[in-house]
């Protein structure tokens, strides 16, 4: 029997969080083999010191559920950590100068990686002259941030058959410049074309990207995640398996759900056969699987904003604010993701939308209600993800429905990128509603919280800052913020991130809430995060991580 002791701290039990006191009352929780076996003061824990293993004082720091993340990809993540790694900087000469130094230390095959920001350059475009500057005649891809568009070099365009004449894919856009010529910029469907002929990945390079995106995240307080990009067929099946070797090997660290992707090229009489394998994948891998299991299919309904394929109600405009006609790309017609969504749904399947524009949520929210009439209502916890744009019209039905939203609280601040390439061409009016959180939490829209890693950061602490202040972490008091009507409390943006996640991953029965005989998925805290400053919530940092009583992580002091 292994004891594990917390006292003299901050504890957020359940109800905190469900806000049914107004304060902590407990100091200290007892462990025994991983389960929590006492919550109140100190002297409720009395009885477990003399033979405990591990005594953490806490010195009021808080003690709270561990963060689940909603929406992740943890192997692309991973894998750019240990590639060409361009998170770190934000500038274009950054940018070259640490492709420069990867090259250098890596100069054999692809050069792959990613990270970057659109911001660095003007209008959100890479060019590949300037990467053939640094790699020659080196094939190069480098997803941006948002992994929606790809920097790729003149010889990776060479190589998979891009030129002028090459058409736009379904479903995505070549760059060009006036007189047809690719610019080295791929959007959405399009960076197909160059994934498509690049080096399968190795086994033993998925295993290492997992492990490195286990212990990043584990630093964060992240004690489980549902990995949305999975495809776990002839299209890339190793990230599925590198979780199912981790998972039987006993080293998988994290409580993970996998989010099968849907095929958008499927057609309409092709929908059963290609549901009929997903569930032969869900049987197989929960059949065994004790951290790791499978319930969830994404469905990529549209793009993002800054380069205009998020599906919206009304035009982008032009510089002059113009409407230009163009409302994006839907990647399912409506009458094709209904009826995806009702076989999915047939089967048993939790549906994750990505849903970026306000024609994307509707198309959506339609979808969830045409599945409703046609199978019932079931408890398969159905969401939306992203929810940049929503008209004020769709707003109560997430609660009618049912349907989760499923936010990346980090994006809604003013940040360089979204006033540069999204603000200006969306127009003040629909910029001033975006995310519109505190609509959504009036109307008792459910919560969950995600990252979208390695689009963003993975701190929790860094995206539950902005959902309160809707300004960035670190930004001055001078900054305005981004529609204050979409604030949200700190205690709804820690259930979303706790308790609404783990919810949505079907972990509620053992993860998200500190009460006896739940897990103990745990994080402390460098602070009483209920006391602190609302404007210095994004500077706490996590010093434990604890997944079934284990530590996983601890900050070096």
């Amino acid at each position: 029997m292994t004891t594990l002791v917390f006292r003299n701290g901050s504890v957020l039990t359940e109800d905190v969080l469900d806000g049914a006191v107004e304060a902590p009352h407990a100091t200290a929780v007892a462990v025994v083999d991983g389960v929590i076996a006492a919550v109140g003061e100190d002297d409720a824990v009395a009885s477990f010191m003399d033979d405990a293993d591990t005594v953490v004082d806490l010195e009021d720091r808080t003690l709270m559920p561990g963060f689940v993340d909603a929406h992740i990809h943890a192997f692309q993540g991973g894998r750019e950590r240990n590639a060409c790694d361009l998170t770190g900087e934000d500038t274009a000469e950054e940018y070259y100068a640490t492709i420069a130094a990867y090259h250098a230390a890596h100069p054999e095959g692809w050069l792959a990686g990613g990270g970057w920001s659109m911001e660095a350059f003007p209008y959100g475009l890479a060019r590949r002259e300037a990467l053939d500057e640094i790699v020659g005649a080196r094939p190069a891809f480098l997803p941006n941030r948002d992994h929606h568009s790809a920097w790729v070099s003149s010889e990776a365009l060479r190589l998979a058959g891009i030129d002028a004449g090459t058409p736009d894919p379904t479903g995505g856009r070549i760059e060009r410049d006036p007189d047809g010529v690719p610019t080295g910029m791929l959007h959405e469907h399009a960076m197909r074309l160059v994934e498509g002929i690049m080096p399968a990945y190795t086994p033993a390079q998925y295993d290492a990207g997992l492990a490195t995106a286990s212990a990043y995240l584990a630093s964060l307080g992240l004690v489980g995640w549902q990995d949305v990009y999975l495809k776990p067929y002839e299209i890339e099946p190793e990230p599925h398996l590198a979780y199912v070797r981790a998972d039987a090997a006993g080293t998988l660290t994290a409580k993970v759900k996998g989010s099968l992707w849907w095929n958008p090229n499927v057609p309409s009489e092709g929908i059963a056969d290609e549901v009929a394998r997903l569930v032969a994948i869900r049987e197989e891998t929960n059949a065994s699987g004790r951290r790791y299991g499978i319930h969830s299919v994404k469905v990529m309904v549209d793009g993002v904003a800054e380069t205009y394929t998020a599906s919206m109600l009304e035009s982008y405009l032009d510089d002059h604010g113009h409407p230009t006609g163009n409302l994006g790309i839907p990647f399912l017609t409506p009458e094709l993701l209904t009826e995806v969504t009702v076989a999915l749904d047939a089967a048993g399947f939790q549906v994750h939308f990505h849903a970026l524009g306000d024609r994307a949520v509707r198309d959506s929210l339609d979808a969830i209600e045409a599945a409703r009439d046609a199978n019932g209502a079931r408890d398969l916890r159905h969401h939306l993800v992203h929810l940049q744009f929503i008209d004020a019209a769709e707003i109560p039905r997430f609660r009618e429905l049912d349907a989760t939203a499923n936010i990346q609280a980090l994006w809604a601040a003013h940040e360089v990128q979204t006033d540069a390439l999204t603000v200006p061409y969306v127009g003040e009016e629909r910029a001033e509603r975006m995310y519109p959180f505190g609509e959504l939490l009036r109307a008792d829209a459910p919560f969950a919280a995600g990252s979208d890693w390695p689009v963003s950061t993975p701190n929790p602490l860094e995206a539950i800052h902005v959902a309160v202040n809707r300004r960035s972490p670190g930004a001055s008091s001078d900054t305005a913020p981004l529609g204050t009507a979409q604030e949200l409390p700190l205690l709804a943006m820690l259930r979303a991130y706790t308790q609404g996640s783990a919810w949505l991953n079907r972990l509620e029965g053992s993860t998200g809430a500190i009460r006896v005989g739940a897990a103990a998925d745990l994080v402390v805290l460098d602070r009483d995060l209920l006391a602190a400053p609302r404007e210095e919530i994004g500077e706490t940092r996590v010093d434990h991580t604890f997944v079934d009583g284990v530590e996983v992580y601890a900050r070096e002091v």
